[in-house]
């Protein structure tokens, strides 16, 4: 497969899908984390409030919340300033592919804390520790080897969903394939590119995710 000299380019815009997915995933689980503790929060007033944020984002495609944050913001901090703002493509593209990911995670992260026995907290009380040694210590841990295997495949998902940021223009695997192809006028080499690099990224991510859910089932307490 000939890649007429753009083999670097796909490189840098792979990159720079890595860094978004990244930055996405741990902006997204704090998002979910939040969302899932509103959520299991006695309050009701708050249920609803997690509830209906996550429903309204699950609810719309993907770009329509990408075009939201990116267009939208614009719109909100030029009225706001009252001159033109234009809001960074980066940190629109992260934020975005970062609520689409929370909104899901809040769910996973839901179950995952409701799937820990309820005595573990107690029983760590009685054994002198605070509130925040218990929460660090005794429940997240088992939290997360509840929820890894559900927040995997979020991951995945979002890996392939950073497709989406060559459309407000960054430079990305996508938008580096959809010059390529263009330039040379060969767009099935250039995309069967681009499938390659993504399918090597979710193969790796595959890899170091075994790995994880091998090493918290250690920890696992019966």
């Amino acid at each position: 497969m000939s890649l007429n000299g753009f083999t670097i380019q796909l490189l840098i815009g792979t990159k720079l899908t890595v860094f978004v997915a990244v930055g996405a995933l741990m902006l997204g689980l704090i998002f979910g984390l939040i969302g899932a503790a509103a959520k299991l929060c006695k309050n009701k007033f708050i249920n609803l409030i997690a509830g209906s944020v996550t429903s309204v984002i699950k609810g719309f495609p993907e770009l329509i919340v990408l075009f939201a944050v990116y267009f939208g913001g614009t719109a909100l901090l030029t009225k706001l300033f009252h001159h033109y703002v234009d809001v960074n493509a980066l940190v629109a593209g992260i934020f975005a592919l970062s609520l689409i990911f929370g909104a899901y995670a809040t769910e996973t992260l839901k179950g995952a804390f409701l799937a820990v026995p309820k005595g573990q907290a107690a029983a760590a009380q009685v054994l002198g520790l605070t509130k925040k040694q218990t929460f660090f210590h005794i429940l997240l841990p088992q939290v997360w080897r509840h929820a890894l295997p559900g927040l995997s495949n979020l991951w995945l998902v979002l890996l392939k969903d950073t497709a989406l940021i060559s459309l407000i223009g960054l430079a990305d695997l996508m938008n580096k394939a959809q010059l390529a192809a263009s330039e040379t006028s060969k767009p099935f080499t250039f995309y069967c590119a681009a499938g390659l690099l993504y399918l090597i990224m979710t193969t790796l991510s595959y890899v170091v995710i075994k790995f994880f859910i091998k090493k918290v089932n250690k920890y696992e307490i019966a």
